[in-house]
């Protein structure tokens, strides 16, 4: 995994801009911290900073083509290529040369015989730039779920770009503005593809090609969930689930570093430890390696909230010794998660204020720093949900009537809700409600469907399509940026484009056979599983229950309101935030009762870390 930046401009020499370009670059090595390459041309200058993690003599970056001595394309690319070795072998036999073994080079010499029609030859995680030197071109292309980042900023005379919004604020030119629809898009747990926060900056889309050429921008679709006849039987389902999650463990297993499995006890990321443990031992190799998180005091003090009815501590146990896994629990506390340092490090590896979610966010952080120590490559659990329906929302009554977001509804809703302490006004102003609903029918307006395709089945596709283009983007962002800000480079085998066209087509009646979530999962995986794995319900990642947590948001809160020039002061209502102060703090504290000190809060952090004006 790596960090990419650059620059094009069609009326500019950028040859004299190589402090800028360097700067942009340097803002990625957290995401690169092993080498870092600048590649300059009178109208291009390609930034990259590398994780070494295959061919790591041969994969150095940026990466020029040439034949005949001649410069033909040059390549910034960060993710991983899991067919990269079929690849390769197709384009030697197409007369291709290749001097490395890297998967990058592959990459590269698919431009040049494929063109922009290369993404479709991908199965990975990826986004990379292809500044084409023979037609003075740039291609920007992410994988099809968005794994990985990709920001861009368009010009009057080109582009500038890069994993993450800091390489292109980085550029002198960039102002750091927010308008409505920005701050409306931080208050609102809905996320709108392209949308970059930041006014004038935008996301590739996942599945997605944005082509700069002088003539100007253009984007291309090459890949999107499609409505397709599911003929198989459940048995075959279930069969082909299976096979389809081997075969893509196995691909994720490929690495020159030391790789390992993040582990929760529940049913997705103990499927993908306990398939990669299979997968290691029958090629002879060691025991899997895995990591998991807990807090000090959880095991003896865990109460079920309406998120998590159990702790996650035993389950995991029952996996690693029924693998034999290489295990270990990185255990913390409230003082850690509420460390200045830490938490400024999860903001700087943002660019935006981590408003959801709350806890996660420094855990993550805290989670990553500690495996980073023993790995650089580890696999998750992540769009398992979305993708055989796990969440609690797609067995609610009410969701099926609903003319919202599923995860906004009446039971998870308040979970999501940060806006309490806010100026009634100014949320009068951001019309959050007409925002939501218009995103929501947009969303709807996409959806594939089958030819008379009705009923439950239409809508189980539908609420399936917002969480897999909605929702599970908001958790892979977070996983992104809280590996990488560490340099680890985490790896999402339910992303794997063939399973999620797949489970994506199976009937729901499919997906929910056994009257319990995730049917399909749980029965392509429970052989290798614990049976007390097998029948746990639903646990999200955990978070802490302590008190203690809570009481250091309100005192930071306080201090906030009493500074009397915090930028956060204009935008709440501040006899609301007083008498969220005043009330007393209870024994157990959670996520959902948090979530309004937490909004807040990190939006008053990034406003004054990255000096943003609002243009309200």
């Amino acid at each position: 995994m790596c960090g990419i930046a650059g620059w094009v401009d069609f009326q500019r020499n950028l040859t004299q801009e190589r402090s800028t370009a360097q700067a942009m670059t340097v803002t990625m090595t957290c995401r690169g911290p092993d080498a870092e390459g600048l590649w300059l041309a009178p109208h291009a200058a390609i930034g990259h900073r590398r994780l070494s993690v295959i061919d790591l003599e041969g994969g150095k970056q940026p990466m020029v083509a040439e034949e005949g001595g001649r410069p033909l394309a040059v390549l910034t690319f960060s993710g991983e290529i899991y067919n990269y070795r079929e690849l390769r072998s197709e384009l030697i036999s197409r007369g291709h040369r290749f001097r490395t073994q890297s998967d990058t080079e592959v990459v590269l010499r698919a431009y040049l015989e494929w063109g922009q029609d290369l993404a479709t030859k991908l199965n990975g995680m990826f986004a990379f730039a292809v500044w084409d030197i023979r037609s003075e071109e740039l291609l920007l292309v992410r994988d099809r779920m968005g794994v990985k980042p990709l920001y861009y900023y368009p010009t009057p005379d080109g582009v500038l770009f890069g994993s993450e919004p800091k390489a292109i604020l980085a550029n002198p030119d960039i102002p750091r503005r927010v308008d409505i629809d920005g701050l409306r898009e931080i208050l609102d747990m809905v996320k709108t593809p392209e949308h970059a926060i930041f006014t004038g900056m935008s996301e590739v889309r996942p599945g997605h090609v944005v082509r700069v050429r002088r003539q100007g921008l253009s984007k291309h679709e090459y890949w999107a969930l499609q409505a397709k006849e599911h003929e198989d039987s459940l048995e075959k389902t279930i069969t082909t689930v299976r096979e389809l999650l081997e075969d893509i463990v196995s691909r994720q297993l490929i690495s020159d570093v030391p790789l390992c499995s993040l582990l929760s006890g529940g049913l997705d990321s103990s499927a993908v430890t306990a398939l990669a443990a299979k997968a290691l031992k029958d090629q002879g190799a060691g025991p899997v390696r895995s990591f998991s998180v807990d807090f000090v005091g959880a095991a003896e003090n865990f109460v079920p909230d309406p998120l998590r009815s159990t702790p996650d501590a035993p389950f995991v146990r029952d996996l690693a010794e029924l693998v034999q896994a290489d295990h270990k629990e990185i255990l913390l506390d409230s003082d850690d998660l509420s460390d200045p340092a830490v938490r400024a490090a999860v903001l700087a590896a943002t660019d935006l204020p981590p408003v959801w979610y709350g806890d996660l966010w420094p855990s993550l952080y805290l989670l990553f720093r500690a495996v980073r120590e023993r790995s650089t490559v580890a696999l998750s659990g992540e769009s398992a949900d979305e993708l055989f329906g796990g969440y609690s929302w797609f067995h609610d009554p009410e969701v099926l009537t609903a003319e919202t977001f599923p995860w906004l509804t009446s039971t998870p809703g308040p979970f999501y809700d940060g806006t309490p302490l806010f100026d009634k006004t100014l949320l009068g102003r951001l019309d959050l409600q007409g925002r939501r609903r218009d995103s929501y029918h947009e969303a709807i307006a996409e959806v594939p469907v089958l030819p008379g395709e009705a009923g439950l089945e239409k809508r189980m596709r539908e609420l399936s399509y917002l969480n897999l283009t909605r929702f599970v983007n908001t958790l892979l962002d977070r996983k992104d940026r809280m590996s990488m800000a560490v340099g680890l480079e985490v790896r999402v085998p339910f992303c794997d484009h063939r399973l999620v066209e797949y489970v994506f087509n199976a009937p729901w009646s499919m997906k929910k056979f056994d009257g319990r979530e995730k049917s399909l999962l749980r029965a392509a995986t429970k052989d290798v599983l614990p049976q007390s794995i097998v029948e746990r319900v639903k646990a999200p990642y955990p978070s802490t229950q302590d008190s203690g947590y809570e009481k250091k948001l309100r005192d930071r809160l306080a201090e906030v309101v009493s500074s009397g020039n915090a930028p956060i002061l204009p935008l709440l209502d501040l006899s609301s935030v007083q008498n969220r102060l005043n009330r007393p703090v209870s024994s157990e504290s959670t996520q959902i009762t948090r979530i309004d000190l937490e909004v807040p809060l990190s939006l008053n952090s990034w406003l004054e870390s990255y000096q943003v004006t609002l243009d309200l």
